[in-house]
């Protein structure tokens, strides 16, 4: 999955696609990159970062989405939103799959939009509000914690009659450097191995913040982590760089 940032103010590279041409430029790049996935964000949930309505989300994205539905008709698109009036916008638009950072939370509408479009539903592990999202939690065990999560909203999610769901242990959001490397250490126990999982820890500050590097310099340390979040059974890698996740996996699937 390579990460697509509409938005300004995103952390490593806000303001960058911003506009439609350089957008599909990005994209065009991502694709042939091996990017199965495009993962389109028009708002930033970096720490600080400007909230955004949905109206505002809905006139950033344009016709993105259709506009790369046409040109890369093989490529899967996903949105990075907590509303539901931006999913049902981006359903009408041609989007693959729903990637909601809130699990639900930040809008009550969620489930029951993505039960009406029935498209595929990204469930991440984070803090009950918008403005709690990057507090650090205290965790008796984080993978504990992550798996009661994810056990009450996947059963509320197919009470609701979503059928198809994606977890997302949410690194980055609300978790210690540490907690977050056990996350790494356990993915074989993220999710009870009941669901597909995503990890997306691309040039997340627990990884850089201890090296004291940028974001823009931890890439064979990332893809270390890659190797080993695949070799427990991951199924999805959320990326900025695409051209080295695809080496990464492709030397992940000749070990096996």
């Amino acid at each position: 999955m390579g990460i697509l940032n509409l938005t300004p103010d995103s952390f490593s590279d806000g303001g960058k696609f911003n506009n439609e041409k350089a957008a599909l430029l990005q994209t065009e790049k991502l694709v042939k990159e091996g990017a199965e996935i495009i993962d389109i964000g028009p708002q930033s949930t970096r720490p600080n970062a400007k909230f955004l309505t949905s109206e505002e989300e809905i006139r950033r994205m344009g016709n993105m989405i259709s506009q790369i539905k046409k040109e890369f008709p093989e490529t899967l698109i996903s949105v990075d939103t907590f509303y539901a009036d931006t999913v049902k916008f981006g359903f009408n638009e041609g989007m693959d799959i729903i990637n909601d950072i809130s699990g639900g939370q930040y809008d009550e509408e969620m489930f029951d939009t993505a039960a009406h479009t029935q498209l595929p539903y990204i469930l991440m592990h984070i803090n009950a509000s918008y403005d709690t999202m990057h507090e650090k939690t205290r965790f008796e065990d984080i993978t504990l914690d992550v798996n009661r999560y994810f056990s009450e909203k996947v059963n509320l999610l197919l009470k609701k009659g979503v059928k198809d769901i994606i977890l997302d242990p949410g690194f980055g959001f609300g978790k210690t450097g540490e907690d977050q490397m056990k996350m790494i250490n356990e993915v074989e126990y993220l999710g009870l191995g009941r669901l597909p999982l995503l990890i997306g820890i691309s040039r997340k500050s627990f990884i850089y913040k201890p090296l004291g590097k940028s974001p823009l310099d931890i890439n064979e340390e990332t893809q270390k982590l890659h190797i080993k979040v695949l070799e427990q059974g991951a199924k999805i890698l959320r990326v900025h760089d695409v051209a080295e996740a695809k080496k990464t996996v492709g030397l992940f699937l000749q070990k096996k």
